[in-house]
């Protein structure tokens, strides 16, 4: 007698099959003929229109009356639409910054925009006995961390140049109140430099600090896109100069695209470009 385990697990088969052809069209992303739908489901087309013919009835796909290519159809879409609004990103992305953070060796962390910039709301400590811990709330500096130059990259060019005159001018106004003996903040670039930068970041596709508020102390942050192509957060790594690496395709850098691409993807976003 099957248990409640067997049960649980156990799936009808020709739904599973018939699933491949809806793949398949979600994976091309164009409407299709049946014969090629059909050879992407490694199915006879005489197979497969039985499958297209009931996903029909239900609105999951339609058929193009000129052409007689298949699309997604209503009910496919209005299921999109309800996925993408209960997607939470931070949701998403906080059981991969745990495995991300033992693949690489590093702390990793999510941030996200809030009201003062670049905010920690996640942390998967390092599995290395030497590593940088981060606490949650912290705000990075827009002008000299992986993070705040990632989201500047990807905000309004205005937005972005007025957030940095204000953080110009909360340093000028801190610079007497900073007590002796505590190590200079470094200095913030002017709008022409700035948008160097940021145009060297969406090159990239990523953005890497070091040692620039922390002697000692380097990092690494990548992208996460929503379906309107609209950042939505920041996944960072963090850790010793000496054992992190900074090449922008090393194993950290590598590592971070993966993570933040595979949280992009759930939420809808376009794949990025090879």
């Amino acid at each position: 007698m099957a248990n409640d385990s067997d049960r649980a697990q156990r799936g009808i088969q020709s739904i599973e099959v018939g699933g491949q052809l809806l793949r398949a069209l979600v994976h091309h992303g164009r409407p299709m003929a049946l014969k090629d739908l059909a050879r992407e489901a490694d199915m006879s087309p005489a197979k497969a229109h039985p499958y297209m013919v009931s996903f029909g009835r239900l609105g999951l796909i339609e058929q193009d009356r000129g052409s007689g290519h298949y699309l997604l159809g209503p009910l496919a879409l209005q299921l999109g639409l309800i996925s993408l609004q209960q997607a939470d990103p931070v949701h998403l992305a906080t059981p991969l910054i745990a495995e991300l953070a033992q693949r690489i060796g590093q702390t990793a962390a999510i941030a996200v925009w809030g009201a003062r910039g670049a905010t920690i709301v996640r942390i998967a400590e390092s599995p290395s006995p030497v590593h940088v811990a981060m606490r949650h709330g912290t705000v990075f500096s827009l002008a000299n961390t992986a993070s705040g130059r990632l989201f500047g990259a990807y905000l309004d060019g205005a937005v972005v140049k007025r957030l940095l005159d204000e953080e110009r001018q909360r340093a000028k106004s801190a610079a007497p109140a900073r007590r002796a003996g505590m190590p200079p903040q470094p200095a913030l670039p002017d709008w022409k430099s700035f948008e160097a930068q940021l145009r060297e970041v969406r090159a990239h596709g990523i953005s890497r600090s070091e040692g620039e508020i922390v002697p000692g102390v380097s990092a690494m942050s990548a992208p996460v896109f929503d379906h309107t192509g609209a950042m939505v957060l920041a996944i960072t790594a963090i850790g010793p100069t000496a054992i992190f690496d900074t090449r922008w395709t090393g194993e950290i850098a590598q590592a971070l695209k993966a993570c933040a691409g595979q949280v992009s993807q759930s939420l809808g976003a376009a794949p990025a470009a090879a």
